[in-house]
């Protein structure tokens, strides 16, 4: 069942999120002789999608800088609330979104107990 709900941020977060990569050869002819040309490749994805697979970056783009050192961090979505989270944070610490703990956060908090379940 397809959720009614889809807004137009969560299509360009899709898009951003998975890339979107367009290949397009154009050609002019006239009698079989090709008059013009045109090939065009254009991508649109994250900087960290975009670093995962690899593509190529413009010439002069500063790599040096904090947001792309953000980028690099591996990331997960959060089981709650589904934003991307940093694995490290995610299940060291806490969702800094909804609060979504992990189970070895809880487990490593004074006072728990573990709940055995017997069949």
């Amino acid at each position: 069942m397809r959720d009614e709900s889809t807004t137009l941020i969560d299509v360009v977060e899709r898009i951003l999120d998975k890339g979107l990569v367009i290949n397009a050869d154009i050609c002019v002819s006239v009698a079989g002789v090709e008059l013009l040309g045109i090939k065009i490749r254009a991508a649109l994805a994250s900087f960290e999608t975009a670093a995962k697979y690899g593509l190529e970056f413009p010439s002069g783009t500063n790599l040096n800088t904090a947001a792309w050192e953000q980028a690099k961090v591996e990331k997960e979505n959060c089981p709650q609330c589904g934003k991307r989270v940093p694995v490290d944070e995610l299940f060291n610490a806490s969702c800094p979104w909804c609060g979504w703990e992990s189970a070895k956060v809880l487990k490593a908090r004074p006072g728990f107990k573990q709940i055995k379940n017997y069949r």
